[in-house]
């Protein structure tokens, strides 16, 4: 009787668990044998490869389940890993949309390194969602969810539990795809290679209570257009993070991928800077640094002369305007003037490592003997070589090599501390450092720090933040555990709705990230700087269900509207957002700004609108492609495509007495009859050209009296306007040409180019014409 009990309450036999339109099956050696769309009737288990529904980290071993037992009256299954002497138990929950496992216990903890759920290996390999870990193959859709902090996506990379992918919860294979996620146990002291392992053998001490127990996943299938809509249900049926604005989840807000401004806004310029934010039709004005010192995130005073209430000011005036209000930091990095450095540092700063004092030291000592040279010794990422013993900072030079073990050139009372007698056995710990200057702190003073940002968001109303430098949470030691709890303390201290984005993809995080808006745009004009890259993002946000974002874009005091339009362009065709940089000055030097301002917002208020076209949207995206969008009635354009010819050079070259040295072309131009517009490169290491003529079809001739150093363009409009820019594609001056360029008929035609050309390497002359293709009408079809 008793022996029948037992047996109906627990089975070792093949078990089968259905959630909606899935259907999980697990074998009696704990290996999954099945995941199906009931609907579809396809099980898209990979065959020939390991699934086990959890994999062990012991003592850096892997080890397989070796026996699985169902307990049905608990609704619960025990993993045996019988080589390591390890069981573990996972409670399951058969709920309507998807089916959830989490580790209810793990034993003995003490054997436990870390937990891998799966890999999960399926057949499918069209979409891979690598972040948010949700495979596709056109027609449904399989997935899991990580539901809550401690679960991470991925395979447990290294110790430190860290990556510098984009995501690796669902990886791609040559055969399908493998879903994947992991924990670790932060329950014991632990010693890891931190941020990526560029600071060895860091020594991180246990978070209390943090055993792989409470690691909870969700499983899922569903039809693929409905996906989004799945993981809503499954955020609101777990409890994860849903921001919302307006009482709409983010991710279906109207405000998805919308475009803000980047600016310096102080107390006295704020009205200007809501004008221009309001005529770019862009949905908020974030701020590029208004803080003093990070970690405490003191407003600096010359921009905020009344602190908080002034900054609460900007914002009520934006908000009445019905913009948002963003700030910008790095997230946990602590500037050196901050009061968790100076004048008393606190205990709870982030540490590489430590040492003892070998002997008694006076205030004044500038040498001090430990008893290891280890952390003291790492000089690749050593940015500010800065020891804390006690409530002193200490500034120092190297490390002997050899015992006694030395620390030399010591520079006391760093950074606005006080130099003080410390004694044999007190502990000199290595401060975590970085090359912007700054320190970081330890894991529960990194909670104080989000809760400080938080706190401020609070007061003020400030509805918008970039997690950006948020890889500075591997400084606890704790990997992206740390970066992503700090987004989560944020997330959850915050008691408005806000948006924000991020400078790296992480599992968890997804639920709470608005965007990611990738690219800087300090590095050329808008077509140079970082272009590919932020082309190359787009097929990563498709995949991961987040908004389309071309990064930052600089609009400088010489910023020309075919620059502008060229990118508006990009941003039409991707269906992307982006972040336009308007410092206060340059707008206002900006002969253009007004009319620059106003492009934005009509490309904008096209592109939100679905006023482009599917087959318009493939020529937008085209960077040989050139448009511009004229406003002919509310909600209507006229949008006119220009395209530009090949690319024709002019070289360098000895011909014999009396012969002429030009270069001919035969352009066809494949436009109707305009006016000619070109564009006059100069490439190469170094030299110049000048006396410039080009003669065409053999009677316009057109003489550009200027000369062009290596790098430098000059641009002609189809107008007697001739620019100059430099290598950097800033402009240089402006200059007339003596009459207009020639009108040319679609056709062939001679091109006759000469110049004359300066340096000991002379440079090449590169030429491309440009002209007026096709104008279509677009309007709005979605509001």
């Amino acid at each position: 009787m008793v022996l029948l009990l037992v047996l109906s309450i627990s089975t070792t036999a093949q078990i089968s668990f259905t959630a909606g339109e899935l259907k999980l099956s697990i074998n009696e050696l704990g290996s999954v044998t099945e995941i199906t769309n009931t609907l579809m009737g396809n099980n898209v288990l990979a065959k020939d490869t390991a699934a086990p529904l959890m994999i062990l980290v012991s003592n850096n071993t892997r080890y397989l389940p070796s026996a699985m037992l169902y307990n049905k009256a608990q609704h619960t299954i025990r993993l045996t890993y019988k080589a390591s002497g390890v069981t573990i138990d996972i409670k399951v929950q058969e709920k309507p949309g998807h089916l959830v496992m989490e580790i209810i216990k793990a034993v003995p903890a003490e054997k436990i390194d870390a937990v891998v759920w799966g890999p999960y290996p399926t057949v499918i390999n069209k979409t891979i969602g690598e972040v948010i870990g949700v495979v596709r193959d056109g027609s449904i859709s399989v997935g899991i969810q990580v539901l809550n902090i401690k679960t991470l996506g991925g395979n447990y990379p290294n110790s430190e539990g860290s990556t510098d992918q984009r995501g690796i919860a669902a990886v791609g294979k040559p055969w399908g795809s493998v879903l994947q996620a992991y924990a670790i146990n932060r329950n014991r002291t632990r010693r890891v290679d931190a941020w990526g392992g560029q600071f060895k053998n860091m020594p991180v001490a246990a978070m209390k209570g943090e055993s792989v127990a409470g690691s909870k996943i969700a499983f899922f299938t569903c039809d693929e257009p409905k996906t989004l809509d799945r993981l809503e249900q499954i955020e609101l049926a777990e409890n994860l993070p849903h921001p919302t604005i307006n009482g709409i989840w983010f991710k279906k807000s109207s405000l998805f991928g919308r475009s803000y401004i980047i600016s310096s806004f102080n107390e006295n310029n704020v009205d200007e800077m809501i004008g221009y934010t309001k005529r770019a039709g862009l949905i908020s004005l974030y701020h590029e640094g208004p803080f003093k010192s990070w970690g405490h995130f003191i407003l600096d005073s010359t921009q905020f002369p009344h602190g908080k209430a002034g900054l609460k000011q900007c914002v009520d005036k934006a908000h009445a305007a019905g913009l948002m209000v963003g700030m910008h930091t790095l997230t946990n990095f602590i500037n050196t003037n901050d009061p968790y450095i100076t004048p008393i540092p606190d205990d709870r700063l982030s540490i590489t490592g430590a040492a003892a004092l070998t002997n008694d030291i006076d205030a004044a000592a500038k040498e001090i003997e430990v008893k290891s040279p280890e952390y003291f010794n790492q000089q690749q990422n050593n940015s500010l070589h800065t020891i804390k013993i006690g409530k002193e900072l200490i500034r120092y030079k190297t490390v002997s090599a050899t015992t006694p073990y030395i620390i030399t050139d010591c520079q006391r009372g760093a950074f606005g501390t006080r130099a003080a007698i410390h004694k044999a056995g007190d502990v000199a710990g290595k401060l975590f450092d970085h090359p912007y200057e700054v320190f970081f702190p330890d894991i529960d003073m990194q909670r104080e720090t989000a809760k400080n940002i938080a706190s401020l968001m609070n007061e003020t109303g400030v509805d918008h933040l970039d997690f950006d430098g948020i890889e500075g949470g591997l400084a606890s030691g704790q990997g992206d555990y740390g970066t992503e709890l700090f987004a989560k303390d944020v997330y959850d201290n915050v008691h408005h709705d806000f948006i924000c984005g991020t400078s790296r993809s992480l599992t968890y995080f997804w639920h709470m990230c608005s965007y990611y808006n990738w690219g800087e745009p300090w590095y050329g004009g808008f077509n140079e700087s970082m272009q590919q890259y932020r082309i190359d993002n787009q097929g990563l946000f498709d995949r991961n269900y987040m908004p389309h974002m071309l990064g930052w874009y600089l609009l400088s005091d010489n910023t020309t509207m075919a620059e502008m339009e060229w990118m508006l362009s990009r941003s039409a065709g991707y269906g992307a957002g982006f972040a336009m940089v308007i410092k206060p000055a340059s707008i206002k030097k900006n002969p253009l700004a007004p009319e620059l301002l106003d492009a934005i917002r009509e490309w904008e208020t096209a592109r939100n609108g679905g006023a482009f076209s599917k087959e318009q949207q493939e020529r937008l995206k085209d960077p040989k492609n050139e448009f511009h969008l004229e406003k002919i009635a509310d909600g209507k354009w006229n949008l006119t495509q220009f395209a530009v010819s090949p690319v024709f050079v002019r070289e360098k070259f000895i011909r014999q007495p009396g012969e002429p040295t030009c270069t001919t072309w035969n352009y066809q131009q494949q436009w109707k009859e305009q006016t000619l517009q070109f564009r006059l490169t100069v490439k190469g290491k170094e030299g110049s050209v000048s006396n410039i003529k080009m003669q065409l079809d053999n009677y316009a001739e057109i003489k550009i009296p200027l000369e062009l150093s290596t790098g430098e363009t000059a641009v002609c409009d189809g107008t007697t306007s001739l620019k100059i820019y430099d290598a950097k594609g800033k402009l240089k001056a402006t200059q007339q040409l003596p009459g207009l360029p020639p009108v040319l008929a679609n056709g062939s035609h001679r091109v006759v180019v000469d110049c004359t050309f300066g340096g000991e390497e002379p440079p090449t002359l590169a030429m491309q014409f440009k002209g007026k293709m096709v104008t279509e009408t677009c309007a709005i079809s979605k509001l």
